[in-house]
């Protein structure tokens, strides 16, 4: 029975030239294109090995492939905006290049959204990632609890599939640092989690870093919350509380007991702990007032230099 509505598949590309090939042999086989009208938007996040060469070919191969080359690596968040902004199906599927989202699993995505959902995201029954990959999520999933009002009982993952209303509205982002699940969670509250499979690397390896981690943390809770500026404010008066109660006691003390103030070690202790508090929370304001001016100055959120789409070429930029 063929499908009327039109997908999308967005799939940022970074060192996955052994891999990405595979993907999309999965995705064709998965949804014959006699029974489903889909494009695949395959943009090249700056890898510096022939990725850009095997998804070009892929795209003058294949009239529903498109290959967006982006002028350099602006992140993975930024190469999924890039996608969503050459998409034209109904509903988009986000999913990984290193062929460990089987793209078969997709079905499942597609059955749950017809639901009402706007967006459903992926739960994996067993997660074949790395240790630190999979601490990582953790961490990620309970920053977004905390600073982004998730629900808890939600699994957010890079596998997911949402409406294009949804899309439209993430696409108004027009700041830097983008954060889709944070622009995800802002749009809508009909989001619900599937169960899903996930496969084993088989090529290459990762390319996720713990600078790639704390990068993420600081998109999401600086471009999307102020709760930490509020922390750092509940921090700072619970120190000074006790800094004058402290005070308080050392006065009442010397009346009952004259002796010299002795300690110095103690008081260098004290010092260097709340001189190090107060270089954190100068850190923080700087990185979100930071972020302001980038934003004011309206560096662009990606640049694509070069699409191919049966066999044309274009320029753009955005």
């Amino acid at each position: 029975m063929k499908y009327d509505k039109k997908l999308s598949f967005v799939i940022p590309c970074y060192y996955s030239e052994l891999s990405v090939g595979h993907v999309v042999e999965g995705i064709f086989q998965a949804f014959p294109a006699d029974d489903y009208n889909y494009e695949i938007i395959l943009v090249n996040d700056g890898s510096k090995d022939n990725t850009f060469s095997v998804i070009q070919e892929l795209a003058h191969k294949h009239p529903q492939v498109t290959a967006a080359n982006l002028s350099r690596n602006f992140g993975q968040d930024a190469a999924l905006m890039a996608g969503y902004s050459l998409c034209t199906g109904d509903y988009i599927i986000s999913l990984d290049d290193d062929g460990q989202n089987p793209p078969i699993e997709a079905h499942k995505l597609l059955e749950k959204i017809q639901e009402g959902y706007d967006v459903v995201f992926g739960k994996y029954h067993v997660k074949k990632h790395s240790r630190f990959k999979n601490w990582g999520s953790r961490l990620n999933d309970r920053m977004a609890t905390c600073l982004l009002n998730k629900p808890k009982e939600l699994t957010l993952c890079s596998y997911f599939i949402m409406t294009h209303f949804v899309v439209d509205q993430i696409l108004k982002y027009d700041s830097g640092f983008p954060y889709i699940w944070g622009l995800i969670l802002r749009s809508t509250d009909k989001i619900a989690n599937v169960y899903i499979d996930h496969k084993e690397r088989e090529f290459g390896t990762t390319t996720f870093t713990l600078g790639k981690l704390v990068m993420l943390w600081l998109n999401g809770f600086t471009s999307f919350s102020i709760k930490p500026l509020r922390l750092a404010s509940i921090v700072g008066g619970v120190f000074s509380c006790l800094g004058f109660l402290g005070a308080l006691y050392i006065v009442i003390s010397q009346f009952f007991h004259p002796e010299p103030i002795v300690g110095w070690a103690s008081l260098m202790c004290v010092l260097l702990v709340i001189g190090g508090l107060l270089m954190i929370m100068l850190g923080l304001l700087g990185e979100y007032i930071g972020r302001v001016f980038l934003s004011i100055n309206k560096a662009p959120l990606f640049i694509i230099r070069d699409l191919y789409s049966n066999s044309k070429e274009d320029k753009n930029e955005n």
